[in-house]
This record gives structure tokens, C-alpha cells and sequence, in this order.
């Protein structure tokens, strides 16, 4: 339960045992190869002795996208149920890395991306082949062929005016004018009235002048031929043959929905070589030989070196220098208990290499309050049983869900002791059931060894005792850490000197005598704020800040526990309001169906809630006491996989 240890490789290898050496250290999963910038820039005659190793990295993304794509088609098209927790399949790293399944899926994979291409072509065609079909549906009652433009005296043209024209009013426009052109209305709908008009070639820039207050447009149909009903009937023949070859097209997606488990497999696959020509981007050669720089975990140094030995390579791995602290990556060795709490640690931040593993300290307070907040038998039960199931059927291996379920379930167990110790189930389910059935029963309530209803002070006085115990803990957690760099002085004058300020003010308290508390915490102050400080002005205004800026932060941080009641109170409360709704009704039936509806509610909304409000106290409260923040995450030349599980 700490920062793991790291060692800085340094290693040499022949270029001809490349492939075999990035694959070993794949196996193994725990060297995280560094880029080689600052090697090349601190010294130009590396620069010129080796230059960065070639890879395909780019044609295995490509092909990964390939793979990704036919999944997405397969999901999509061949009805594949694929959830957030389906069970992950084991495979042996045998078959994981076989080529003979290799290339099977890709042929596959290619085969739907070429089935998405056509389907995709085919459904481009269907889109322009309806649009003509919109475009020459108006013109479905004119008896005339569409590439018709008159006759050796004569003008037709296929127009529309605006929807709402008045064709008469157009007639009478030309008629008035003696211009030798009639119209003909022969179909209209909101946004057009489309007509036909045939005028005397003489006079076609007389009739075009005339029509322009109309806002006549000309339509033409370039290559098409025969009446406008002659060609729908080509078009709607044209569009079942394009549904059919779709269809057809779908149908073989649907089909590849049977190599689904390869394809993952492959996806997997080519995750794993992407990671490897990554590594390989990160080595230096002449032609002759290979040289990386790396970090791998102290422990495991055994392991590393048996690989290069193997491969008679050439290496070093030494201990990181201070100086060096910022670039070492950082991993967390944590037990069953406090892993899960990764969770919050990584979406905070990882702690400096020199720092402190938050995990240990945070997980049974972070535990504790969550329950706290929620305390409720029902709910504890139904968090606990969630977090069994997925684990068991979906066993979730993602970077956030193989933290949440395990967090899930320690806190589901946190929050039936305390419903256990506040009487809760479902609220205050039972109760109300029983004097729904029974009037006169005296089962009124849970055994309980408090009520939040109830004893709302207590409550509140609880959860500003327990937020001073983790002030408390992370105020030790800081003294450690400053006496273990040698700055024992501070460490006694700054957290020292409040733990006694706490300590008098609780026996002044306790014994009555909080006048005389008071004064010799006043002394304590005097003595130890201005440490660190210059001249007598230097050491009033730190004695005097100090005061001030102690006394505000200590009351607000521990004010901000009380949160815990708040929330505790608040979930009660839901409950047994929606509880109370369903016993007015009288109907058991309908009890339960508006105490599930509530309680469903409640429990949803105080799933979040006391998440949150359990991340701010950590990150904010106890965080800011002690932790060093900025980490670095180790990541390792190793076979990440999204579908499949990978055993020896």
C-alpha cells in the first residue's frame, strides 16, 4: 500500500533481436520504455550515431479503425447485443498472438468495410434517384415528352411560379399585352404552381419580360426522355432494384455477425501491436544495435533482467535521482481494500513520486462517510448485490468501471451497518407497512441505536467529530512527512503546535476550565507561529496571520463535515415521504409501486450526491493537508485489451 519503487533502465540489444525483445517485455507488462528527446538534445553526438527506430504504427491504426468500423456495422446491422458489462472472454496469449486467426478476420474486416462502401454508394443513389422522383412527380399528368422545347414556330417551356400565384391572373397579363403565349396550370402545391407555357418564338423576350412580376422560373430535365409518368415508372423500378442490393448488402453484414468473437479477438490483436510499434518509435538505433532508456517497477527487476540476459543484452538500472523525481512514473501497490479507491485518486491526480499514497489513508474514511450519508439497509443490500453480479458475470476491466464496481460494493456494505445502526430500511418501509395492515400495531419503527429525524443534533455533532478525526490524520500525515525530510522544527511549530492548541481547548472543555485553556493556547501560539519568519515585525505578522488564517480554515473545514448530516437527513427524509404518499392510499398494490418509485428515485439521486459530496471532502478537506499532486502515470509496454481477458 504505497508508491512503488522505480529503477531507470538503460539497454543496449542488437538490432536483430528487436522484435523478440519488444514482444518479452510485452509478456512481462512492466517497463514503460521513455521517448528519447532529451537524449539526442543534451548531446548532438547521439544525434548523429542513431536516429529513431521505424515502425507501422500508422497502417495498424488504420487497420484498427478498419476492424472498429466492421464491429460498429455488425452491432448496428446484425442486432448484437453489446452492453456496458458483457462478459469478456479469456484466451490464452497462445491464441491471442497466433496468425492464424489473423488473417481470416481481416478478410472479414475487409469484406464488411467494402459492404459499408457499397451500401453507402447504394444509399447516395437512392437519396438522388428519389430526389428526381420529387422533382418529376408535379409533371405526372402532362402528356408530353420532358426533352420537348417546341416546334419550328413555337415555344414550350416547363415552369413554376410561386406557391398562391393566380394563373389567370397571368393569362390576363398576356392577353392585355396581345403577346401570342398561353399558359396551362398543370399542378400546384403550397410552395409552387407549375405550369406550361407555349408562346410564339417571335415573341419570347416580349412574354419572358411579362412573366418576370410572376417570378416564373424555366425547368428542364437534361437527359431525360419520354412523359414525365414514363419516367417515374423507370425510376420507381430503378429504386426497388437500389432496396433490394441494399438489403443484399445488409444482409452480408448481418452474416458477418457470426465471426463477431474473431473480430474482437483481432481488434485486441492489433491494440497490442499498436502499443509494441509505439514502443519500437521510442528506440534508437544505428542499423546495428537498439538503445531505449525506461522505468520498470523495482520489484520486478528480476524478471526484466532474465529477458535481457536472455537476449544478451547490455544494460543498467539504477535509482532515480531528485532531480529525476518529475520524470519517474507512478504506480500504486494497493490490496483488495483500498485498489478501488484508484477511482478517486486518478481522477484527482496521481501523487508525486516522493509524495504519499492518499489510497490507504482515504479508503476508510471515504467508505465510512459514503455510508454514512446513505445509511439504509435496502440500499446497502441492493449496492452490494450490484456490485456481485456485474462483478461475477461481467468481471469489468476497463480503467474506471474495475475501480467503480469494487468501490460500489464496499460502499454498499458501508451503508447497510449504518441503516443496520439507524434503524433504515427503504426509509421507513416496514413500519409504514405494518400500520397500514394493522392500525393498531406498536412495530412503529426499526430497531435503531439513533434516529437522523430524531437526534439531528447528535447526528451533527458526529459528523464534525469524525471530520476533525480526518483533519486530524492528514495533519499527522504532514508532520510525518516534514520530520522525514529532516524538518523537524516546522514540522513541531506548524501542525505540532495546533494538534496542542486542539488538545487544551478539549481539556478546557472537558474540565471546565477553558479560561486557562485558552490563554495557555495562546502561548503555544505565540511560541511557535513565527517561526520561520525574520525580525520582531516579521514574526507579529506571522504570529498574527497564522492566528487568523488557522482559526477561519480549521472552523470552515470542519464545518464542511456536516454535509454528512445533511445528506443523511436528506435521504431519510425522501423516503419516508414517498413511504407516507403509498400508506395514505390504503391499497398495499399501490404502496408499493409509489414507495418503489420513490425509493428508486432517492436511491439514484443519493448514488450521486454522496459521491460527490464524499470526493470534495477528500480532494479538498483532507487532500490539501498533506498531498503532493502531479504524478506521472506508469505506463508499461503491455497488452491492453477492451474485449478479451489474457491468461498464461
Amino acid at each position: 500500500m504505497a508508491i512503488v519503487k522505480m529503477k531507470k533502465l538503460r539497454v543496449v540489444a542488437m538490432a536483430a533481436s528487436r522484435e523478440e525483445l519488444l514482444r518479452g517485455l510485452q509478456h512481462l507488462g512492466c517497463v514503460e520504455i521513455s521517448e528519447p528527446e532529451h537524449i539526442t538534445a543534451a548531446d548532438p553526438a547521439w544525434a548523429a550515431l542513431v536516429r529513431r527506430e521505424t515502425s507501422d504504427l500508422s497502417a495498424t491504426r488504420s487497420r484498427i479503425t478498419d476492424v472498429n468500423t466492421a464491429l460498429a456495422a455488425i452491432k448496428r446491422y446484425g442486432d448484437v447485443k453489446d452492453g456496458m458489462f458483457v462478459p469478456r472472454n479469456a484466451v490464452s496469449e497462445e491464441k491471442f498472438l497466433s496468425e492464424s486467426a489473423v488473417e481470416p478476420a481481416r478478410e472479414i474486416t475487409d469484406q464488411v468495410c467494402q459492404a459499408l462502401k457499397d451500401l453507402s454508394r447504394l444509399q447516395g443513389e437512392e437519396n438522388r434517384l428519389a430526389s428526381r422522383q420529387a422533382g418529376l412527380r408535379p409533371w405526372a399528368s402532362l402528356d408530353m415528352p420532358l426533352e420537348m422545347t417546341g416546334t419550328a414556330h413555337t415555344l414550350i417551356r416547363m415552369g413554376v411560379f410561386p406557391g398562391g400565384t393566380d394563373v389567370g391572373a397571368v393569362r390576363t397579363a398576356l392577353g392585355a399585352a396581345d403577346a401570342a403565349a398561353e399558359v396551362y396550370e398543370i399542378s400546384a402545391d403550397k410552395q409552387q404552381v407549375y405550369c406550361l407555357l407555349i408562346c410564339h418564338r417571335a415573341e419570347e423576350e416580349t412574354v419572358t419580360e411579362l412573366l418576370r412580376p410572376f417570378s416564373f422560373s424555366a425547368v428542364s430535365f437534361q437527359g431525360s426522355t419520354g412523359t414525365a409518368a414514363e419516367n417515374l415508372a423507370a425510376l420507381d423500378q430503378e429504386l426497388a432494384q437500389n432496396r433490394q442490393a441494399q438489403e443484399a448488402t445488409v444482409a452480408q453484414i448481418t452474416q458477418s455477425a457470426q465471426a463477431r468473437d474473431a473480430l474482437v479477438l483481432y481488434a485486441d490483436r492489433l491494440s497490442a501491436e499498436a502499443a509494441k510499434e509505439s514502443g519500437r518509435e521510442r528506440l534508437l538505433t544505428d542499423g546495428t544495435i537498439v538503445f531505449f532508456e525506461g522505468w520498470a517497477p523495482a520489484e520486478r527487476i528480476a524478471q526484466v533482467e532474465a529477458l535481457l540476459e536472455h537476449l544478451g543484452c547490455a544494460w543498467e538500472a539504477e535509482d532515480p535521482t531528485e532531480e529525476e523525481y518529475p520524470q519517474v512514473p507512478v504506480q500504486l501497490k494497493n490490496n483488495w481494500f483500498t485498489r478501488p479507491l484508484n477511482m478517486v485518486t486518478e481522477m484527482y491526480s496521481l501523487p508525486a513520486y516522493d509524495g504519499v499514497d492518499p489510497n490507504p489513508l482515504m479508503a476508510p474514511f471515504f467508505i465510512f462517510f459514503y455510508g454514512f450519508m446513505m445509511a439504509d439497509m435496502g440500499y446497502g443490500l441492493l449496492m452490494m448485490l450490484i456490485s456481485f453480479i456485474i462483478m461475477k458475470k461481467a468481471r469489468p476491466n476497463g480503467p474506471t468501471m474495475r475501480y467503480m464496481i469494487p468501490l460500489l460494493g464496499l460502499c454498499g456494505v458501508s451503508t447497510f451497518i449504518m441503516g443496520a445502526i439507524t434503524g433504515g430500511f427503504f426509509g421507513d418501509l416496514l413500519p409504514q407497512l405494518a400500520m397500514m395492515l394493522d392500525p393498531n400495531t406498536s412495530f412503529t419503527a426499526m430497531p435503531a441505536l439513533f434516529s437522523p429525524l430524531d437526534d439531528a443534533l447528535a447526528v451533527l455533532i458526529g459528523s464534525l467529530g469524525i471530520g476533525l478525526a480526518q483533519i486530524f490524520t492528514g495533519m499527522a500525515v504532514s508532520m510525518y512527512r516534514q520530520i522525514k525530510r529532516g524538518e523537524i522544527v516546522a514540522a513541531l511549530c506548524n501542525e505540532g503546535a495546533w494538534y496542542l492548541v486542539f488538545i487544551l481547548v478539549g481539556v478546557g472543555a472537558v474540565t471546565g476550565m477553558m479560561s486557562y485553556a485558552l490563554i495557555a493556547a495562546l502561548v503555544v501560539i505565540v511560541l511557535t507561529q513565527g517561526y520561520g519568519h525574520k525580525g520582531i515585525v516579521g514574526k507579529i505578522m506571522g504570529i498574527g496571520g497564522s492566528l487568523y488564517n488557522n482559526i477561519t480554515g480549521y472552523f470552515s473545514d470542519i464545518l464542511s463535515y456536516s454535509r454528512l448530516m445533511a445528506l443523511m437527513l436528506a435521504g431519510a427524509v425522501i423516503a419516508q415521504v414517498f413511504n407516507t404518499l403509498g400508506g395514505i392510499t390504503g391499497n398495499v398494490v399501490t404502496f408499493f409501486l409509489i414507495s418503489a418509485i420513490g425509493n428508486a428515485l432517492n436511491f439514484a439521486l443519493n448514488l450521486l450526491g454522496c459521491y460527490v459530496h464524499d470526493m470534495r471532502l477528500q480532494c479538498l478537506e483532507f487532500f490539501g493537508r498533506f498531498y503532493s499532486d502531479g504524478g506521472k502515470p506508469f505506463r508499461p509496454l503491455a497488452m491492453e485489451t477492451k474485449y478479451v481477458d489474457i491468461h498464461q
